[in-house]
């Protein structure tokens, strides 16, 4: 038995993945501090910031250059060290992707309970990150590490786009169908597997794979406005996307394509505490129409690492939905 098959990392954490992540509702009453004139000026002029939430900061420095810039990371999602490593990088890799650009450098963010766990493992964690980085082109030069209670791990990552060629999630149109271009259902499947240990080779499949090619397609595709689905599931990401672009989104949720297993582990109850609350963020938000509770908890799964959502039809993925022009009664998802 290998170091990291005889430790189940998920046990050493309160929660996994992008469930993890403060609810929104939280996090947007903190930073809203933190906006206005008063906000620290640098070099080139900022394109993207913390107005709308999006998924990474924008500078642009010259005509036709671009700077992107993001973080993420997040407590074991799965019980295998390289696979977690994996996980983890392609998920914060994906913030530069969903702006519409390419990434140039990361660094390490890893924080490891050092007497409770070996020195080993995270050296597992960080080459699966350094794999999914080097299969992605990027640089990864060094980070910062921690001593913590509870193992975490992500990247601080820089990228690069034409500042005329970003995907906003401010940048919406009504009329524009909604492309999804992974399986939701990553969050259900990763709260069996922490309760049970049953490994779901799907998901980390789906966890796993870079959203460069699917960014490329979109941008190719032309289009402007995109997010990635994360820890505030489908329907949180695009409530956001929808109010920052002045629209209403209509989902067609018999239309949104699920890992397989995902409806069996709803049915046996692994729905975890970040699911619950996008929920419950988004439903003064909602119209849900007919749509049965089951289904809506799956539409606010809280992903790890999930697809991007765009404003447009992108060839070779699924259309789930389309933007409307914005409801009177502030309702920013119809769902049907």
């Amino acid at each position: 038995m290998t170091i990291s098959q005889s430790r189940r990392l998920t046990q050493y954490a309160h929660g996994g993945g992008c469930a993890c992540k403060i609810p929104p509702g939280e996090l947007e009453s903190v930073v809203a501090g933190l906006l206005g004139p008063g906000a620290p000026r640098g070099p080139g002029e900022l394109l993207v910031g913390l107005d709308d939430g999006d998924d990474a900061a924008v500078v642009k420095l010259a005509a036709g250059v671009a700077v992107v810039a993001t973080a993420d990371f997040f407590t074991p999602v799965v019980d295998d060290a390289y696979d977690w490593g994996r996980i983890a990088a392609a998920n914060a890799l994906s913030d530069v992707y969903a702006m519409g650009g390419s990434p140039v450098v990361a660094v390490n963010l890893l924080a490891w309970p050092r007497e409770l766990l070996p020195m080993e493992l995270a050296g597992e964690v960080l080459r699966g990150g350094l794999d999914v980085a080097r299969e992605a082109g990027c640089h990864v030069a060094g980070g910062h590490s921690v001593d913590d209670p509870e193992p975490k791990y992500g990247m601080a990552v820089t990228g690069v786009a034409d500042p005329a060629r970003l995907m906003r999630n401010d940048a919406g149109v009504a009329g524009t169908p909604l492309t999804l271009t992974k399986p939701l259902g990553i969050g259900v499947l990763n709260t069996r597997h922490k309760s049970t240990g049953e490994v779901f080779p799907q998901a980390v499949a789906a966890m796993t794979r870079l959203n460069r090619a699917a960014s490329e397609a979109a941008l190719e595709a032309g289009a402007v406005c995109a997010t990635d689905v994360t820890g505030f599931g489908l329907l949180g990401h695009l409530h956001k996307l929808a109010r920052a672009s002045g629209v209403t989104a209509r989902v067609h949720a018999a239309a949104v394509p699920y890992l397989d297993g995902a409806r069996d582990a709803l049915a046996a109850g692994c729905v975890s505490g970040g699911t619950r609350r996008n929920l419950d963020w988004v439903r003064p938000h909602a119209d849900p129409g007919s749509v049965a509770e089951d289904e809506l908890l799956l539409l606010a799964d809280a992903q790890t690492s999930g697809g991007l959502l765009v404003a447009g039809e992108v060839p070779g993925f699924p259309i789930v939905g389309e933007l409307l022009p914005a409801r009177a009664d502030g309702v920013t998802l119809e769902i049907r």
